[in-house]
């Protein structure tokens, strides 16, 4: 596989796992965010944005990572497979906190240049704690959809999303090579 999409909600690990996936099956990882955001939290216009993602999803080789569902029609038909961090909202939450506190004032090397992590209680709230209502049914229909098209793995504990040698990604591949058939895995 050379184009894997990594999505989940804020504080999932979609990140470190992308990196780790990255590092293992040597291929560039493509952090959205480090693209969508200018310095000072500054948001990509949409046309320059959608232009963007198209350059970036044309490349030969990634693993990507980030949710911008709008954007899933120009990533979907190129990626090869779909990994999932589906977790629940007491696991993710809290990691999302950590991260904003454990990096306040700082820039993260998965988001844009020049915008040091922040305290948005907007975003905390609104955006992540709302996550299993606002997007996660979109993302279920969209996994569901995608099923019988490519390879899904959807990782629903936080043992299957840490870089680790019985973790994903080669736990997740190989499990996904035995399922060719079904296209299912749910670790």
């Amino acid at each position: 596989m050379q184009r894997i999409l990594v999505i989940g909600g804020s504080g999932t690990g979609k990140s470190t796992l992308a990196r780790e996936m990255g590092a293992r099956l040597k291929l560039p990882v493509i952090h959205l965010d480090q693209h969508f955001w200018s310095p000072g939290w500054v948001q990509s216009e949409p046309e320059a944005w959608r232009r963007r993602v198209a350059e970036l999803a044309a490349r030969e080789t990634w693993i990507m990572d980030g949710n911008y569902s709008a954007t899933f029609d120009l990533r979907l038909p190129r990626a090869q497979a779909l990994v999932w961090l589906d977790l629940p909202r007491w696991i993710y939450f809290p990691r999302a906190i950590k991260r904003v506190l454990v990096n306040y004032g700082r820039e993260r090397g998965d988001l844009g240049a020049g915008c040091p992590e922040r305290i948005d209680l907007d975003y905390l709230f609104n955006w992540v704690w709302n996550y299993p209502k606002r997007s996660r049914p979109k993302t279920l229909r969209l996994v569901e959809e995608l099923r019988p098209r490519m390879p899904v793995v959807v990782l629903k504990t936080p043992a299957r999303c840490v870089p680790s040698p019985t973790a994903c990604p080669a736990h997740c591949w190989q499990v996904q090579c035995r399922l060719a058939g079904t296209g299912r895995a749910d670790l």
